[in-house]
């Protein structure tokens, strides 16, 4: 798991300096984590995300942005409440979901949005 910066984001997610419509740039479907550090259901949730990334590893990307550090990028999403989770396909919009989720939900939306069973 990865915690992205601005420039990382852009090489990683999506140029959104370069592009005004929406164009991932990733290898694999990726799942965001919108957290800050003093957020409490944003620290039950790493250990739910890191399990996530292990199952899923080489078929799906997990990253993190720190809104404290980072918050153009949780504007550019609309960001209000943390944790919020974005699906971003290979194809199409990114999903996003908000509050805490357990790993059974993350497997759901992992098949339903990406197509990927574990």
């Amino acid at each position: 798991m990865e915690v992205l910066t601005k420039e990382s984001f852009k090489a990683k997610v999506f140029n959104y300096e370069t592009s005004k419509e929406w164009s991932f740039v990733g290898v694999r479907p990726a799942i965001i984590d919108f957290y800050a550090d003093w957020c409490g259901p944003c620290r039950a949730l790493a250990p739910v995300l890191e399990e996530v990334s292990k199952d899923y590893a080489g078929q799906v990307d997990v990253y993190k942005v720190n809104t404290e550090q980072s918050p153009e990028l949780a504007a550019m999403f609309g960001v209000r409440g943390i944790p919020a989770i974005l699906f971003v396909p290979q194809k199409g919009e990114p999903a996003m979901s908000s509050g805490f989720m357990e790993k059974a939900s993350f497997d759901r939306a992992i098949g339903e949005l990406f197509g990927i069973k574990k």
